[in-house]
């Protein structure tokens, strides 16, 4: 006799060690070693440890799978069991929750990590704002890059060697030279990033990490979830805006994400369609995540959120960090000296000077570029830009007609940055001395609004860039509207293309024609009862819709009977042992129970035990 072999991990299967790179918010990588069964929360600890990083709650491990969906690394799951890719491993640190208000974040450390974060969402397009918005934000970047404006080092087009926005027209070249100029002089690198970073908490497309979807209409949106609640944009603008003591309940069937809320004391339920299941199963994901963060005030009242409302059916998740509230409570209690920032120069990082190279340029612009005007048409011939601001309204997600040269001179002309020193400067300063420059009071009024209203957001289409996607596609084939036409075909259209063709059509129904034949002589082989019989069964199997209800009956009373064979026997051991139960004590003493008990139970246990009895002398004579 063979004996079973369960198959076990090895001891050198779990001693072997994978190689794991992490790329940081400047485009530095780290790399380190894990084990098999390591879990997620040791690489974060990792980089926070690199970066001497005590707020680390914001931030969190975003990875990619062979599908091109992206992900965020589960702290509390071994990383092997989460990485579908091949080894060794490449991961991206980023800000999984943004700060609803930056001032009170305790350390610069923190705050420089975060404008790093916000200066890539400017540049990939997700951080959308008006021109006079684009324009200051633009400028404190480089006077945190720069320093001061200085006219014997800084030409007069000195911004163009600059890849700030992913549309970046002479006009606003030219608002961002003069906001540097004029009124961010005298401010050191720690102060700008403070005003930029207070500037963008206030802008409606802060914090949103898009996600493209198509509504009930086939139109395309893209959905966000900050503090404030869960947002969609469609074209410039914003059309809903739901917060969180609003919303009631996420969850997602296959490729269909439900949003279930109250507004205007009505209820409420947004339907949109992913791309892919697993694009909507992370949207869902990231929701729960966002809505336990922003919404509760303590870690202990998160609680385990099913995708479904039958309790087998779905996937079940719960975020397991810390929430905002506490966040910002462990902050304050931070005692120490501030950590040294190490800031990298303007064109040092590798994603700077790989946007110098033409071909990236072009696959790195929004997927819907918006529309120059004629003036900005006159800008363009004339200085080699491209348009970004004053465009004529837009209907979203139609393609762009602007001159496809237009785009080819904006591609060349740009070129990588000036060289620096290679070494980056050391700066440690005192956050309590840094006061942040008061914004000015165009947008301040975020409630005067009604909520369910749409809400311009900016002059242009809102379209992150496709690198930037949670399933990134590349513009020049189709952009957004390429994640929603499956290469798969449907089986009701491959059917109907395939009995367009004569020749399947003629050996289908040669098919049908054998299969009939054969079914006619095994009902007349099996006699005329039979016949019958088997004909009132291929009738009723014929028709799909009486088939179903029949099998839906037949369940049904199958579970029926099931429950009665059960209950039934279980009831009359109870009834008639010798537990003293009030319930029981109730049901013996009814007139209806001693009839059952004397007349039926009695005789009927006394013949069970008759043959019992005789069984047993049976076999003992045997």
């Amino acid at each position: 006799m063979k004996m079973l072999r369960f198959r076990s991990p090895s001891i050198r299967s779990l001693d072997q060690e994978i190689l794991c790179t992490i790329r940081l918010l400047d485009d530095s990588e780290i790399s380190c070693s894990i084990q098999r069964d390591t879990k997620g929360q040791f690489l974060l600890d990792h980089v926070c440890n690199h970066y001497n990083l005590l707020e680390k709650d914001y931030f969190g491990i975003r990875y990619v799978d062979p599908e091109k969906q992206r992900h965020w690394l589960e702290p509390n799951k071994p990383v092997v069991r989460q990485m579908k890719s091949h080894q060794p491993y490449t991961m991206c640190f980023r800000v999984k929750f943004y700060p609803h208000e930056p001032m009170k974040i305790k350390e610069e450390l923190t705050r420089y990590l975060l404008y790093l974060q916000l200066k890539r969402d400017i540049y990939h397009g997700r951080l959308l704002c008006p021109f006079a918005e684009a324009a200051y934000l633009g400028a404190c970047i480089v006077q945190a890059e720069l320093g001061d404006y200085d006219p014997e080092e800084h030409p007069s087009d000195y911004i163009r060697d600059f890849k700030l926005f992913p549309k970046q027209s002479l006009k606003l070249e030219r608002k961002i030279i003069e906001i540097h100029k004029n009124e961010l002089r005298g401010q050191c690198a720690p102060l700008a990033e403070l005003n930029m970073l207070q500037r963008a908490h206030s802008l409606e497309t802060y914090g949103v990490d898009p996600h493209p979807c198509k509504d009930f209409t086939g139109s395309t949106a893209f959905l966000g979830f900050t503090a404030t609640g869960f947002v969609v944009f469609q074209g410039n603008k914003r059309i809903h805006l739901l917060k969180w003591a609003d919303v009631s309940k996420l969850k997602f069937e296959g490729k269909t994400f439900y949003v279930i809320g109250i507004q205007k004391e009505k209820k409420l339920v947004l339907t949109f369609h992913t791309s892919t299941p697993a694009a909507c199963k992370h949207l869902w994901k990231c929701g729960v995540e966002n809505q336990a963060f922003y919404k509760c005030a303590k870690s202990s009242q998160i609680k385990t959120v099913s995708s479904s409302n039958i309790f087998f059916k779905g996937s079940r998740f719960r975020y397991s960090g810390k929430v905002a509230k506490e966040v910002i409570e462990a902050s304050s209690k931070i005692q120490r000296d501030p950590p040294e920032v190490h800031r990298a120069q303007f064109g040092q990082s590798r994603s700077y000077n790989s946007l110098s190279h033409k071909n990236l340029i072009m696959n790195m612009e929004p997927l819907v570029p918006a529309m120059p005007s004629a003036n900005e048409y006159e800008e363009t011939a004339a200085d080699s830009g491209v348009a970004v601001k004053d465009s004529a309204p837009l209907s979203p997600l139609k393609p762009s007609s602007a001159p496809a040269d237009a785009e080819q001179q904006s591609a060349e002309r740009r070129t990588s940055a000036p060289s620096t020193d290679p070494q980056p400067p050391r700066v440690s300063t005192d956050s309590s001395n840094l006061r942040p420059q008061t914004p000015k009071a165009e947008d301040d009024a975020e409630e005067d609004y009604e909520v369910s209203g749409a809400l311009t957001i900016s002059e242009l289409v809102y379209s992150p860039c496709a690198s930037m996607l949670p399933t990134p596609v590349d513009d020049s084939q189709g952009g957004v509207d390429l994640l929603f036409s499956s290469p798969v075909q449907s089986p009701a259209r491959l059917l109907r293309e395939l009995h367009a063709d004569p020749d399947i059509q003629a050996r289908l129904e040669a098919e049908r024609q054998r299969d009939r034949a054969r079914e006619r002589a095994r009902v007349a082989a099996g006699g005329r009862a039979a016949g019958v019989l088997g004909g009132g069964l291929r009738l009723l199997s014929s028709n799909r819709r009486v088939n179903a209800c029949l099998l839906s009956v037949a369940r049904l009373v199958a579970v029926a009977m099931g429950v009665l064979l059960v209950t039934v026997p279980t009831l009359l051991l109870l009834l008639e042992s010798d537990i003293d139960v009030s319930f029981l004590h109730e049901i013996r003493q009814t007139p209806e129970f001693e009839q059952f008990h004397y007349e039926y139970y009695c005789p009927l246990r006394r013949w069970v035990l008759c043959r019992i009895s005789m069984a047993m002398e049976n076999l003992w004579s045997d």
